[in-house]
């Protein structure tokens, strides 16, 4: 006889999930659920309670805007509200920190996305018996689930996909699972295609051909093997994306902030963190600098010293570096982090992490103790353990923002701005009133 159990969702998981508290003082996670809705669960055969029914829906309860939800693993929480989305990603993030240590939390400026804005995708090719699957993969799964439209991407992203749905299934260099990356530039779509077998001269003609007919500048390929160069396959025009005012060619893939929106929430949240007192021979510190998102903003009000592992991403932004006021460095920064007293040097670093964080790199910035830490997260997580370094030296927690920049999932970015005072800083006169 089959078991059954009502109960009240306590919560959100940080990866969108219901908590259920079973009688027994376990707990169950249900995906599509909300806190404080009513639900009815059942047990397995294995013993496993799953999900049966929702028997009192929350007011935040709204239909998803795409009939792939639930299957497509791209969107969590899309039968949320965007509101209630965004009051649980502010306070993912407040208990993140305050799982660090910190206790005087500021009130988070906040910025969401809308639909239909995202400018990269990341997208898996998968042959199947009917022809070509191509999407993000299936909740838990290596299942493709097949996309022709999406209410996140950019519709300049959404034109692309039939042209390229139909290429990628004649390509003789896919031979059973490839992967595409579309990154909407100011030049246009920009393409990295990954297959399991190298491109053949026809193969290349039909890109060339889809490239003239769409409108795409670049068409990039890499075999799916681990470490292998990446090749362009077709160039019809300049690629090019503006930060700041100062123009780059980025590699082909590379990372960018999901919308332009997000990247000028982000921006600004960056610079709404400087200190008050800057000169234009100030020296600040950015880590993981990318292609130079936060640089060329940043360089408008001091000298920039950055640091990014990535070599492709550090050519582009270091060739767009005349006349600014940016000295760049390519280096590992796991490997070879800024160290301690170069940091102090300084009076304040900015760092973006990857989705990992930065603990290398952070045991130094502890050690050389700026005035200022301006950290930009991806992952609440990671923030969690690489502030409570910045709490237990003393730091106090200045700004927060947190942005939803990936709209209906649960990656959630910050904004957050770390001081500490010390005598030394103090005679310098660095705070944010310039004072």
């Amino acid at each position: 006889m089959t078991r059954s159990f009502e109960g009240v969702v306590a919560y959100l998981s940080t990866q969108g999930n219901g908590a259920v508290h079973l009688p027994d003082g376990s707990t169950v996670y249900c995906a599509d659920t909300l806190p404080a809705e009513t639900v009815r669960l059942e047990e397995d055969a294995a013993g496993h309670w799953q999900l049966a029914d929702i028997l009192i829906p929350s007011p935040q309860r709204v239909p998803p805007s795409c009939t792939l939800f639930g299957d497509c693993g791209g969107c969590s929480v899309q039968h949320m509200q965007p509101e209630a989305i965004m009051a649980w990603k502010v306070d993912l993030v407040r208990h993140a920190l305050a799982k660090a240590g910190f206790t005087d939390i500021p009130v988070a400026t906040t910025f969401q996305v809308a639909p239909h804005t995202r400018r990269r995708a990341d997208l898996a090719l998968r042959r199947v018996a009917d022809g070509l699957h191509l999407g993000l993969h299936t909740r838990g799964s290596k299942i493709v689930t097949d996309m022709a439209a999406c209410p996140v991407l950019h519709p300049d992203i959404e034109r692309v996909l039939p042209a390229l749905r139909q290429v990628a299934e004649s390509l003789q260099a896919l031979r059973k699972e490839g992967s595409v990356i579309i990154n909407l530039l100011d030049s246009g779509p920009d393409i990295l295609l990954r297959t399991d077998a190298a491109l053949t001269t026809t193969d290349r003609q039909k890109l060339a051909r889809m490239a003239e007919q769409a409108g795409i500048a670049r068409i990039s390929w890499q075999s799916l093997k681990a470490d292998t160069p990446t090749e362009t396959a077709v160039q019809t025009a300049p690629v090019y994306q503006t930060i700041a005012g100062q123009r780059i060619t980025p590699p082909p893939g590379a990372f960018l902030q999901a919308t332009a929106e997000s990247e000028q929430a982000i921006q600004q949240a960056v610079l709404d963190c400087l200190p008050g007192k800057l000169s234009r021979r100030s020296i600040l510190v950015e880590l993981f600098a990318g292609c130079g998102t936060l640089s060329f903003p940043l360089a408008k009000h001091c000298q920039v010293h950055t640091y990014e592992s990535s070599a492709p991403a550090y050519a582009a932004m270091k060739a767009a570096t005349n006349n600014t006021r940016i000295t760049p460095f390519c280096r590992d920064l796991y490997r070879q982090p800024v160290l301690a007293k170069d940091i102090t040097k300084v009076d304040i670093v900015v760092l973006d992490p990857p989705h990992a964080g930065a603990r290398e790199q952070m045991d130094q910035i502890v050690r050389g103790l700026p005035a200022w830490v301006i950290y930009v997260s991806c992952n609440p997580a990671s923030l969690a353990k690489d502030a409570a370094a910045l709490a237990s030296a003393g730091y106090s927690l200045d700004r927060l923002h947190v942005i939803d920049q990936f709209l209906w999932s649960t990656e959630t970015e910050t904004v957050c701005a770390f001081k500490r005072e010390s005598s030394r800083r103090s005679r310098n006169g660095l705070s944010r009133s310039g004072s």
